[in-house]
């Protein structure tokens, strides 16, 4: 086995251009492979952490009767005594916070310019509030006694020229279907880099919202955060579910599941038509070979080598190609991929209905994904030598002495 591959490698030398070369195009695909792999898994992983953090949560728990599209808000579809709902479910260990929270839906005017948007009634105290406290950009936090402020995205600041201080008209609508305005004072101005959800989002106090939507003590959801995403099915099965609607994480975020499913199952037709390429170049390196080494096949043939000995010695050519091109690709991948992981690239405003995105999709390569599409390429690259082998194992000795003529 061990002269095998000295001949192998020996053969290979013989046109060290062209071996580099086949090398090569298998390191550069499967650099490409890795990338595209990492960029998948960080653009589902981005858009998953970035939705549980900013709207959904890890679980929430709603009235039975509540329909999260209809914004509802009468009584029936809410939560009675949220602050004393949040506390119990807090009370579980695997619960890092749970806080009530209040959707209405408004239309924000300044001016000549309105636009409408979701207004949500926070807890200004809890820890769930950190991406918007954290993404402060001007002004100040708003506070549950604050009978006047809220906080707006970027993005709404920016596209209606308002900043911190400034004075807008708020349209609400009350559970019982009228609609109550008030003018409210921009406190602060956050962004979350996630330009979708900041654009149409206004914070104010959960008890002001509870004022100005007629829905005193009274919430659509508690907002669950875990301390381990594992938990989820542990925690749901803990809550009251005869009372309460409960959601979890994979749920409230089915089309961002569905989405990862389809994209694994697309990605694995694109990997085969990229490794196909590069076996391509592989067979038109030792098919070339063959040609070359015709009387050289007839010779070994002649004293007595066995077709199934010439065609491990194709096989150990292509090994060592495939060991060599893996190499290549997997540091031209690695650098690939720490570059997309810490720098990411930027696609702005870009959401699709029912997924959130940031304004940065950044990659996140997995262990198994390298593995197996190492182990992949490598049986791709084997298998590209099937036919140079056999063309080779098959050769007349006495004609591959007079040159294949």
């Amino acid at each position: 086995m061990i002269q095998l591959f000295k001949m192998a490698f020996r053969d290979l030398g013989r046109n060290r251009r062209r071996s580099i070369l086949s090398s090569l195009a298998l390191g550069i695909g499967l650099a490409l492979l890795l990338l595209m792999a990492a960029v998948i898994a960080g653009e589902w992983r981005g858009s998953l952490d970035v939705s549980i953090k900013l709207q959904t949560g890890h679980i929430q728990v709603r009235a039975k009767s509540y329909i999260e599209d209809k914004t509802s808000l009468t009584w029936e579809d809410l939560i009675e005594n949220p602050a004393e709902v949040a506390t119990q479910i807090a009370s579980i260990q695997e619960v890092k916070v749970a806080t009530p929270r209040l959707f209405a839906s408004g239309i924000f005017t300044s001016g000549d310019e309105s636009t409408g948007v979701r207004i949500i009634g926070i807890d200004p105290s809890s820890s769930a509030n950190a991406p918007f406290r954290d993404g402060m950009v001007s002004g100040e936090f708003i506070n549950a006694d604050d009978r006047e402020g809220i906080l707006i995205g970027k993005p709404l600041a920016e596209k209606i020229n308002l900043k911190t201080g400034d004075k807008v008209n708020l349209l609400v609508n009350t559970s019982n279907g009228d609609v109550d305005e008030q003018i409210f004072i921009v406190r602060g101005i956050f962004s979350t880099n996630t330009p979708g959800y900041d654009l149409n989002t206004v914070f104010m106090p959960l008890g002001k919202a509870q004022t100005i939507t007629r829905t005193e003590n009274h919430a659509s959801v508690i907002f669950i955060l875990l301390k381990d995403i594992e938990q989820t099915s542990a925690v749901a099965a803990a809550l009251p579910a005869t009372q309460y609607q409960i959601k979890t994480w994979d749920q409230m975020n089915e089309l961002v599941v569905q989405t990862e499913e389809f994209a694994n199952a697309y990605m694995i037709v694109l990997y085969l038509i990229v490794l196909g390429i590069t076996a391509t170049v592989i067979v038109n390196t030792l098919v070339m070979s063959v040609f070359e080494r015709t009387r050289e096949i007839g010779i070994l043939s002649a004293i007595g080598m066995k077709g199934g000995r010439i065609m491990s010695m194709f096989f150990a050519e292509s090994s060592l190609l495939a060991v060599g091109g893996i190499a290549m690709g997997l540091v031209l991948g690695a650098i690939l991929v720490v570059y997309a992981t810490n720098i990411g690239f930027y696609i702005g405003d870009f959401g699709i209905t029912g997924m959130m995105f940031g304004d940065r999709i950044y990659a996140y390569l997995t262990l198994n994904d390298t593995i197996t599409l190492t182990i992949t390429a490598f049986i791709v690259t084997l298998l590209a030598a099937l036919y140079p082998a056999m063309l080779a194992a098959r050769m007349d000795p006495v004609e591959a002495l007079h040159g294949g003529k």
